[in-house]
């Protein structure tokens, strides 16, 4: 089944189409990557998917149901949930109070048991911790977390948002190599089943997580495959070389 699939998909910033009559889909379940050089569309390609830019042509359907021009706000609501490269959590608040948040603003029957603090809402917030390894941290304050943990922290208050479709957009950026190799363990283990779309310019951690790739070369679909047959494919290398030489 797909969850995500873009028909003809454009969009034109005065004269420059960022994305071209671009199709594509995702099924559910599926972890895919999105590699690209500099100026491909991927960023506005995932910002097309959010709402965050608007389509000039084309339509974007999540699970059937065609989101196309939607706000942000009515996408999340959906089940799509975003990360950009940095973190964004409550440094000012512990790393308990960012999870009870992310479950208060997305889940309306926490909002009226917010303040009984049930059991199973404790229950789920230690679940989340426990699996992005910060169970010891809960009490620590966000802004005391390495740059690692923030991702994490950040990555734990996406699933708790229960999303459709989870974007990453390059999730190991500043992080240490044994970060990295964590970070994906963790998307493989925390979003386990789900959908997922990244995207990332770290070939080795690009190695451990991708099982489907897509490239984009200035906003159209280049090429799609296993990342064998990527790296193996003459356009795609001619691609790469001729951005190489540019820089």
């Amino acid at each position: 089944m797909k969850i995500l699939e873009t028909t003809d998909l454009s969009v034109d910033f005065n004269g420059f189409k960022a994305i071209s009559e671009l199709n594509f889909s995702l099924n559910q379940g599926e972890v895919r990557v999105i590699l690209g050089p500099n100026g491909a569309g991927k960023t506005t390609l995932m910002d097309l998917i959010t709402g965050k830019t608007k389509p000039t042509a084309g339509k974007i359907k999540l699970s059937g149901t065609d989101i196309t021009g939607l706000e942000p706000y009515e996408i999340s609501k959906l089940g799509v949930g975003r990360k950009f490269q940095g973190p964004n959590i409550f440094d000012n608040m512990t790393v308990f109070e960012n999870l009870e948040v992310a479950l208060q603003g997305y889940h309306p029957v926490f909002k009226a048991l917010f303040f009984k603090k049930k059991k199973e809402i404790t229950d789920r917030i230690y679940d989340i911790l426990t699996k992005i390894n910060l169970e010891r941290k809960a009490l620590n304050y966000a802004v005391n977390l390495s740059h690692g943990e923030k991702q994490w922290l950040e990555m734990g208050m996406l699933l708790a948002q229960d999303p459709q479709l989870i974007i990453l957009d390059e999730p190991t950026t500043g992080m240490t190599a044994d970060e990295t190799y964590k970070t994906g363990e963790l998307i493989e283990t925390l979003f386990k089943g789900r959908s997922v779309l990244v995207i990332e310019h770290d070939m080795a951690f690009v190695r451990q997580i991708a099982r489907m790739v897509t490239v984009l070369h200035q906003g159209k679909f280049l090429a799609e495959g296993t990342l064998e047959e990527i790296e193996n494919n003459s356009t795609v290398q001619e691609v790469y070389l001729k951005e190489e030489s540019h820089a």
